[in-house]
């Protein structure tokens, strides 16, 4: 595999992608044409404005960036890409739309045999074995929360830690996550802006500003830094 795996696409007052142009460079080297996944619709935008603002994001290297919902065979276009970008959103809608394309295991099948994929907050969470540490809104409901399932855990984009200064009574990301594994034996990595994972072949790395806080099933939650492999997670 070959992937840059994303907990945002954009740092706070930062311009779309900026901060992930070296590695995507690295990653898109090449490529003539990026296939774009615009289902998760951030805010309700349509597919092709959605499309529209990542081709800007990607101008500096790729000009050439297509959206799916524009081609008539959408399982074809995936075969043949040359890369694949699925962007942020809503991971619900996102989810439900690659089911009921009946994209989700040929998308799964394709990034495991090599094709580059980025996927950037939603189009992280989809690398997971599951969609159910997402922190969307249940906006629809999709057939299946299986994902592609090509990391062996699942992804928390958006990792944000407790700031006892701001008084909130709400449920924190660490006990949602918690709540998660009354269920789940999955482990569970806390993606914080700014950070994200780089797969090549069956090396899984973090990469970025910041640690990540990893949540295994019936342990203690820890950091690991940033540059560290993530071996043998369950």
């Amino acid at each position: 595999m070959n992937c840059i795996i994303v907990s945002t696409s954009t740092l706070f007052e930062g311009e779309y992608l900026a901060y992930l142009k070296k590695p995507l460079e690295s990653l898109f080297e090449g490529v003539k044409e990026i296939l774009f996944i615009p289902y998760a619709r951030p805010g309700g935008i349509s597919h092709d404005e959605y499309t529209k603002h990542a081709k800007k994001g990607l101008s500096f290297m790729c000009e050439n960036v297509i959206g799916i919902h524009k081609k008539d065979n959408p399982e074809n276009a995936i075969s043949e890409a040359q890369a694949i970008f699925t962007g942020g959103g809503n991971t619900f809608l996102l989810v439900k739309q690659l089911h009921e394309n009946g994209l989700m295991e040929h998308l799964k099948n394709t990034v495991e045999n090599g094709t580059p994929y980025l996927g950037t907050s939603a189009g992280s969470n989809i690398c997971g074995q599951n969609m159910q540490t997402t922190n969307d809104m249940p906006i629809v409901y999709p057939p299946s929360f299986k994902t592609m399932g090509i990391l062996p855990f699942n992804i928390n984009a958006h990792f944000i830690d407790p700031n006892p200064s701001l008084r909130h009574n709400g449920e924190t990301r660490e006990t949602r996550i918690k709540e998660f594994h009354v269920f789940n034996k999955i482990t569970v990595v806390g993606l914080r802006e700014g950070s994200w994972l780089e797969v090549r072949n069956e090396e899984t790395i973090l990469r970025g500003v910041h640690s990540a806080r990893i949540f295994e099933p019936g342990k203690n939650p820890y950091e690991i830094t940033t540059n560290c492999f993530l071996k043998d997670l369950p």
